[in-house]
């Protein structure tokens, strides 16, 4: 291992650790444009020279491996000298725009050329002007101020897996863009804003909204899917202006997809912000009193077994739990959080989680897919596939629905058939040691969901995918709430018809497959934040929080527990879920025995112990579960068609509409041209 000094101070560093890099485990800073964490090393910015005894010049330390007996100064004239030219040189052309850049305070070219760059300029040329690009519906383009380091070329060819960008001419005429003026066409688009270090992209819904230091920045995490992607809400009075990523290595890296970042503005739009009652067939105002009154009239008179709850895909664990203490108070034992029509056996929490952990694709040396689109379902578990595909090259193969995922694989047909022989085929032609599969839980649909479930088990265990050291098998949710609401026993004490019940109360139940099975008499209480399809078919209606608007815990595919803080107030009356479920308990005669919310988690933590462990990845067993009969031979279908518009927030944001115009529909347009 090289031993080599900087600024004086001695360093052992592992083989092939760049200067740059030594230099940050010693704390030393070394500005740089062009260089990041996560990409490539392309060394073209030149901002991150320094002095190496012996060598005739600066050099670039971020493309310099550290070497014995290597002495470096990263402080001496020659190098601050140097770092003066080059941002002497990348000011030639940068608009004076920054009181009007949307980068503004939060800009690497203002913070290094304040601390770095000189006080004049020699050049007296008249400065260049390059054309603003088109690149979609979330990203704004002022190329002017583009200083070429191509951190978004890297980005999209690397970790996005898109060719769109590209360097065009040479000199003083380069200019990034897409070949063919077009929407970069990725999921995680919106994460081209956040590497480059100037202006030259930003956000464009976010355009001229607010200043970084305007705004409250609460530290949450994602729920539009089931990864639980940790990110930073900011807000300025009651308005969510924006999302950002924060780092997680073991789940999103520092990266989220573009429903995760952009879908706030839904927040805003088809909002729940009072109680309503059906009057005459007619949807009515009404104050909390009323509403709690007349829902638990009809709760108290529903007959034995003729009442049922659901839980829907956002939901946090408290509000969960607070529905399961009232319904069970109330002698209801019909729940369901598996709003989906999926029918799986949750008695082994191996078989319904991901249960090596989304880091561990990275120690994977070949991956079956089955009947699931990462790309989709997952945008970042895509990305770390992709991203072990580059490192390794490992074989990846594909059992459902053909898609477009990034990178290459086999595709192994549509449907189960001979799966067993399809699958055990694939990993000996592989040779793989420690295969993984990642089955979409889309395919636990119907009545077989437990016998399909049996058989992925049956073939993990034959090719290999479980050992004593290795736990290969992971079930892919798209539910924020589903392993938590799983952990939590929302389930039914036997299978129950939803179309023979009296009385049904959703708790955040918006999807098609649930509501087209409620018997059309039944009386519906529904409980959520945005009028959508669950408000509609109400007869009561009580406005709760959306994930910004409350403190919870959410349990994501791995069964890793994730705490949401609050960012916002609810607009209007609404209120926390679980404040909801407990005044209701008050009105039918069952109070609940909480309070406040940490009475409830204590409640919570009693019965199940898992929640008291934060952020922690929870070590799966592996037993027998699924049932055994016969599988559906035809083809799997993908749990998600329009990556935009997948729960009630997104449909409700102006931005999400917009992208699957241009990036869903606009294609299948083109397709159909063609």
């Amino acid at each position: 291992m090289p031993k080599l000094k900087i600024n004086d101070q001695e360093i052992e560093v592992a083989p092939g650790t760049s200067i740059l890099q030594a230099a940050e485990q010693l704390g030393i800073e070394i500005p740089r444009f062009c260089y990041h964490d996560k990409l490539s090393v392309p060394a073209n910015c030149r901002m991150c020279l320094v002095e190496l005894e012996g060598a005739p010049k600066p050099v670039a330390s971020c493309a310099m491996a550290c070497g014995d007996n290597m002495v470096v100064r990263t402080g001496s004239e020659k190098v601050k000298k140097g770092r003066k030219g080059v941002m002497e040189m990348m000011l030639i052309n940068h608009p004076l725009d920054c009181p009007i850049c949307d980068q503004g305070g939060e800009c690497d070219l203002q913070d290094q050329a304040v601390a770095y760059g000189f006080d004049r300029s020699r050049y007296d040329e008249n400065k260049r002007a390059v054309k603003d690009k088109y690149m979609g519906p979330v990203i704004k383009t002022v190329m002017t101020r583009c200083i070429n380091c191509t951190r978004c070329i890297r980005f999209a060819e690397e970790i996005a897996g898109v060719d769109d960008l590209g360097q065009l001419n040479r000199g003083e005429d380069s200019e990034i863009g897409t070949f063919i003026e077009k929407a970069i066409n990725s999921e995680m688009s919106g994460n081209l804003v956040d590497v480059c270090p100037v202006g030259a992209l930003t956000s464009k819904p976010y355009a001229f909204k607010a200043r970084p230091w305007e705004l409250k920045k609460t530290e949450t995490i994602d729920v539009h899917d089931a990864l639980g992607c940790n990110i930073r809400v900011d807000s300025r009075g009651a308005e969510v202006m924006r999302v950002l990523p924060r780092l997680h290595e073991g789940i999103n890296e520092e990266w989220i997809d573009d429903r995760t970042r952009h879908a706030c503005d839904g927040l805003k739009y088809k909002r729940l912000d009072r109680p309503y009652i059906r009057k005459n067939g007619k949807m009515a105002e009404a104050s909390w009193e009323e509403a709690f009154a007349f829902a638990a009239d009809k709760l108290k008179a529903a007959g034995k077994g003729k009442a049922a709850a659901f839980a829907g895909d956002l939901c946090d664990v408290e509000s969960m739990l607070a529905l399961k203490d009232l319904m069970n108070a109330n002698g209801v034992y019909n729940l369901e959080c598996r709003v989906d029509g999926t029918n799986y056996d949750v008695r082994e929490r191996a078989g319904y989680v991901f249960s090596s952990g989304i880091a561990a694709i990275e120690q994977a040396d070949a991956i079956l897919i089955v009947g699931t689109n990462p790309r989709k379902e997952a945008a970042l578990v895509n990305a770390r596939i992709r991203k072990t595909w580059l490192d390794k090259q490992i074989p990846v193969a594909l059992v459902g629905a053909a898609a477009d995922l990034n990178y290459p694989f086999t595709h192994l047909g549509a449907g189960l058939k001979d799966f067993e022989k399809v699958a055990a085929d694939f990993v000996k032609k592989t040779g793989a040691k420690r295969p993984m599969m990642i089955v979409g839980a889309g395919i636990f649909a119907g009545e077989s969901g437990s016998a399909v479930q049996g058989l992925m088990r049956r073939v993990a265990e034959s090719i290999g995918a479980v050992s004593a050291e290795w736990i290969g098998f992971n079930v892919l949710h798209t539910a924020a709430s589903r392993v938590g609401a799983i952990e939590i026993g929302f389930l039914p004490s036997m299978p129950f018809d939803a179309g023979q019940m009296d009385v049904v109360y959703l708790l955040g139940v918006d999807n098609e497959e649930t509501l087209s099975q409620i018997n059309p008499k039944a009386f519906v209480i529904y409980q959520g934040h945005h009028g959508d399809a669950g408000a509609k078919r109400a007869d009561v209606i009580f406005p709760g929080a959306a994930y910004t608007e409350k403190s919870g815990l959410y349990v994501n595919t791995e069964g890793r527990v994730q705490m949401a803080k609050k960012a916002v107030d609810a607009p209007g009356v609404a209120r926390e879920d679980w404040k909801i479920l407990r005044a209701l308990s008050v009105y039918t005669g069952t109070p609940l025995k909480y309070d406040d919310l940490f009475q409830l988690r204590a409640r919570l933590v009693k019965e199940y112990p898992q929640f008291d462990v934060l952020d922690e990845l929870p070590a799966v067993q592996w037993a027998a579960f699924g049932g055994e009969g016969a599988v559906p031979q035809g083809d799997l279908k993908n749990a998600i068609d329009d990556f935009y518009l997948t729960n009630v927030i997104t449909k409700a944001s102006p931005t999400m509409a917009e992208c699957s115009r241009v990036l869903v529909h606009g294609e299948q347009m083109m397709e159909a041209a063609e």
